[in-house]
């Protein structure tokens, strides 16, 4: 294996039919093999491969195509891919660095708590009190070196892949929408007094819409699978302490949204897509409503 293969691999994305040490996140709308920038032919919608035009499958250069279009229809970013996981990173860092500096009552201030009042802190409130901010910055908070440390490699493993071939808004929009999934079921189900926090619920609908957009590309899933189950061993594990919650509410989200990214006809794409993220955050935004009603 030469060293753009070497480094295709490494990226997660598949490397273009043509020039395979060339890494690529968009496919021929035509046939769907992966194609570099040199081989994409501006279609009537999308783009298509040397191939299916030569062989009459496509329709040729159209001046007033789309701009370049991922997998999942996203716009094609310039600069760096993998911005958005790296920016994502960067705020889990910050944050974790804040709550060593500042100590406990920083993190009893953002995470994730129902109603409860944390012992040696009066003021403290939670979800149940109107605090729905803690669904967002509960998911920055880390509760040890281990656990930001898991998440965080888990981010750049599934984060760069999934950001080339969802498009920087959908990727955005699915970790967001899984992470907020995951919050809105440990307040369903946990005691409210529990404090929950980390990033494992958006990290596991990660996992989720990796496994979808595998299956949609005919990649080998094993890998994937075998990770996901491990770490669901380690979520059920009751010596661990981890909020099962979180992981199962951020991987269905992340199934159900990855569906929609990855296998929406091209003819309503925006429509299931956005649609999809929209129903998920519709059930989230139910379980917060019932959870709140029965503890107030």
């Amino acid at each position: 294996m030469n060293q753009d293969q070497d480094q295709v691999r490494q990226s997660g994305l598949p490397g273009c039919y043509r020039h395979p040490g060339v890494a690529t996140g968009i496919s021929c709308a035509r046939c769907e093999r992966p194609i570099c920038p040199e081989c994409m032919i501006s279609a009537s919608v999308g783009f298509q491969c040397p191939d299916c035009v030569r062989s009459g499958s496509g329709t040729g250069h159209a001046p007033s195509a789309n701009q370049p279009r991922t997998v999942a229809g996203g716009v094609l970013a310039a600069g760096d891919p993998q911005l958005v996981t790296k920016i994502l990173i960067g705020i889990n860092a910050v944050a974790f660095l804040v709550q060593q500096i500042v100590g406990e009552r920083f993190t009893n201030a953002f995470c994730l708590l129902g109603r409860a009042v944390v012992p040696g802190f009066d003021d403290v409130q939670g979800l149940a009190e109107g605090q729905w901010y803690r669904l967002v910055t509960s998911m920055f908070l880390h509760g040890g070196i281990a656990h930001i440390a898991f998440n965080m490699l888990s981010l750049w493993w599934l984060g760069g892949p999934l950001e080339g071939a969802l498009g920087r808004a959908r990727y955005l929009a699915l970790y967001f929408v899984s992470g907020l999934a995951g919050g809105a079921l440990t307040y369903l189900l946990a005691a409210p007094y529990e404090r929950s926090l980390g990033a494992s619920g958006a990290i596991f609908g990660l996992f989720g819409a990796m496994a979808v957009l595998m299956r949609r590309m005919k990649y080998d899933m094993r890998p994937v699978i075998g990770l996901l189950v491990v770490n669901l061993v380690f979520t059920f594990n009751p010596w661990v302490g981890i909020a099962w919650q979180a992981h199962v509410g951020g991987l269905v989200a992340g199934v159900l949204v990855g569906i929609g990214m990855v296998h929406a006809p091209a003819q309503r794409r925006s429509l299931v897509q956005w649609g999809s993220c929209a129903l998920v955050l519709a059930l989230s935004v139910a379980f917060v409503l019932i959870r709140t009603a029965e503890l107030t």
